[in-house]
């Protein structure tokens, strides 16, 4: 599925080019290998980002792991995951790995999300009989991990601020609710393809344990003074984080672990990730370059625009659609669409409101899929990608939805 996602992009862009040198736009040229070269360079540059992070969080999770931390993880979640992951041996690591990689980003601690994560997915591929191809269990931790809730959505929460928000937390609860239907949607749709049976006492108990605890965080969150929000998630957040390396570090000297040696060894398998995901981090974003340079993203949003009209629809949040095309796509090029509309339209402004939810409410769905198969060197994903468009989309008409909703201004 990916090679043909792959292939669309630069064929794509190559006859958007030809039809825009017919009009005489000869400069478009220029434009596609300058987005080429500067999208192969950007990759290089988000791999080496992260590779500290993933030396310093796979490390972490090295001690954690000999310190019996991640099986403590598995076995309390086993009777969970057997049922969504029923190809997944009783004893394998990649239970606690994926617990931690959920966890990361509900609370949104991508930088601890992201190793856990890519760890998971290698603890997974040990049991994979095919090693080319995408296992049920991987399938499922992926669409789980693209379209994963964000319970706190801060960097949304301070650009609205910066750009004068009178009520930057009012997309909070917007934003919650679009994220859990575009995971819900994932979850179920992997599950149908699957026929796997989710209707039992552990799956449906453990949903309402997460249905439960979100809406009292959620609650509590609303209950802060409106000045106080942002600083105050910002400040849990990196708590959490910083708590959680302590906490690793503390557990194993206390099991008599030696904690230096076992970061230095997870370090190392960090690095190794870091350089193993370069190519195809290449790959994904110079197509993604082109297709956007090309014009044909332009075209395909003015192609929506003029449908929505014609069919007689409200096209209000149509200036927030740039956004939600963009957002499986790339995150940095979503989040300059989701400014953009914010500084056009105004922060409080409807399309600005609509753009800050669907922001937050769907993942990096291509970027994802690029980095944690192409760390396990997976080129087959049977029905990863449908399954997590299939999210991606339920997330975004859920954004404009609730967008309607609660839009008061």
């Amino acid at each position: 599925m990916l090679k043909i996602i792959w292939s669309f992009f630069f064929l794509s862009a190559f006859a958007g080019a030809l039809w825009q040198s017919l009009d005489g736009n000869w400069a478009v040229w220029n434009e596609l290998t300058a987005a080429l070269f500067a999208s192969a360079k950007s990759a290089f540059s988000i791999a080496l980002n992260l590779t500290g992070l993933l030396c310093l969080w796979l490390g972490l999770l090295k001690i954690a792991e000999r310190s019996g931390i991640t099986e403590a993880l598995a076995r309390l979640l086993r009777p969970l995951f057997a049922r969504i992951m029923p190809g997944v041996p009783a004893d394998s690591p990649a239970v606690g790995s994926m617990v931690m990689n959920i966890a990361a980003n509900v609370l949104g601690l991508d930088n601890a999300a992201t190793p856990a994560g890519l760890k998971a997915m290698e603890q997974l591929q040990a049991d994979n009989p095919h090693k080319d191809t995408a296992s049920d269990a991987q399938i499922m931790f992926m669409v789980i991990n693209s379209s994963a809730v964000t319970l706190i959505p801060i960097t949304i929460l301070m650009y609205r601020s910066e750009l004068g928000s009178e009520n930057p937390a009012a997309v909070f609860v917007p934003i919650l609710l679009s994220t859990s239907a575009s995971t819900l949607v994932g979850f179920l749709s992997v599950a149908v393809v699957q026929k796997l049976n989710v209707f039992n006492r552990e799956v449906l108990g453990w949903l309402f344990f997460a249905a439960v605890a979100i809406g009292a965080a959620a609650w509590g969150f609303l209950r802060l003074p409106a000045g106080e929000r942002t600083l105050v998630s910002t400040a849990a957040g990196n708590m959490i984080l910083f708590s959680t390396a302590v906490f690793f570090v503390l557990w194993g000297l206390w099991k008599k672990k030696d904690v230096y040696e076992l970061f230095v060894e997870g370090a190392k398998e960090g690095f190794r990730i870091a350089v193993t995901i370069i190519p195809y981090l290449v790959a994904m974003l110079t197509a993604i370059a082109v297709f956007r340079a090309s014009g044909m993203f332009d075209l395909l949003l003015a192609g929506m625009e003029k449908i929505l009209s014609g069919l007689g629809w409200d096209t209000g949040f149509v200036p927030a659609l740039p956004t939600a095309l963009m957002k499986p796509l790339s995150g940095s090029g979503a989040r300059a669409m989701m400014i953009e509309t914010m500084q056009t339209y105004g922060a409080d402004s409807f399309p600005g409101f609509v753009a800050s939810i669907v922001q937050g409410s769907t993942e990096t769905t291509f970027y994802v899929l690029a980095v944690y198969f192409g760390a396990v060197k997976i080129t087959k994903t049977r029905s990863a990608l449908p399954c997590a468009l299939l999210a991606d989309l339920a997330g975004i008409v859920t954004a404009i939805a609730v967008g309607y909703c609660f839009y008061d201004g």
